[in-house]
């Protein structure tokens, strides 16, 4: 499984990346991944789709992706159009500051997005402009290195957050985007998500979706790039990371709760994914 997850240094000073105005073809796209970085992605030319958690969305010039960390993704470029975009990857450790007597924070865009399960965000003409512009400038400050450029970049994400952070409407108000995928997909992911005890072989989701088990494979490889078991596993492993954190259950419940069979395999499965073991992530964190 280490083949489609994207590693960043946990351990670094300044834990943010941007990838400028890169044009990727059909050839050189990461394939699936999932990091711990939130993830912003604005498009300037091209098309294609991208897959984020349950929902395949159509990508053209002007689109904004808010990607939260630890959610499965993956872009898909038109073959005769690739896409050209920018990437901007961070920690939530960078942008969380003192608290200034609001309810403001620099993930709210993230947030909303990851609560509405809408990473789709609908922006204004001016509001994209000003992305574009501010995009721009930290490209600037990394390429000139000028003193202070770290500073400069994290005010400038900051202006960014707070620019998205206002765009997208509270809870509700907004419908979000409607998903490429056929609905007995839709409804096979939702119940993987909200199901990851459960059996969720290939033979079993197939009878869930009342089609065959080779139809199944391939409509899910096409549609997810992804197959059945390494998605299966990676949420798994993902709601295992949250209850790591949140709750007090020893390792082994965490492990049943998630449906793996036995501590060793959720060991060895939770380390390929992370690159660590469960106690050492929930120390870490």
């Amino acid at each position: 499984m280490n083949a489609y997850r994207k590693r960043f240094d946990a351990q670094t000073a300044f834990p943010f990346e941007c990838v400028y105005r890169d044009t990727k073809s059909a050839q050189n796209e990461l394939p699936d991944h999932v990091h711990d970085w939130y993830e912003l992605v604005y498009l300037y030319s091209g098309q294609g789709t991208f897959f984020i958690d349950q929902t395949l969305y159509r990508a053209a010039a002007g689109d904004i992706f808010l990607i939260p960390g630890n959610t499965i993704h993956r872009s898909f470029p038109d073959p005769d159009d690739p896409k050209t975009a920018t990437a901007l990857f961070f920690s939530a450790s960078l942008v969380h500051g003192q608290p200034l007597g609001d309810s403001f924070s620099y993930l709210l865009c993230f947030e909303r997005a990851k609560r509405r399960k809408s990473y789709k965000l609908s922006a204004s003409a001016r509001e994209k402009r000003q992305l574009a512009e501010l995009i721009d400038r930290i490209h600037e400050e990394e390429t000139k290195k000028l003193p202070g450029c770290r500073q400069a970049v994290l005010l400038l994400l900051q202006q960014i957050l707070l620019l998205l952070g206002r765009a997208v409407p509270p809870s509700g108000e907004e419908a979000p985007a409607p998903s490429a995928l056929p609905g007995w997909m839709t409804g096979i992911l939702a119940y993987i998500d909200e199901h990851p005890g459960e059996p969720l072989g290939l033979s079993e989701l197939a009878a869930r979706a009342s089609v065959t088990p080779a139809h199944f494979s391939r409509a899910f490889k096409k549609l997810t790039g992804m197959n059945v078991t390494e998605y299966v596993a990676t949420k798994r492993i993902l709601r295992a990371k949250e209850l790591l954190i949140a709750s007090d259950e020893a390792v082994s419940q965490i492990a049943e709760r998630c449906g793996f069979e036995s501590l060793p395999h959720f060991h060895r499965t939770f380390k390929k994914l992370t690159g660590m073991t469960p106690a050492h992530y929930k120390k870490s964190e």
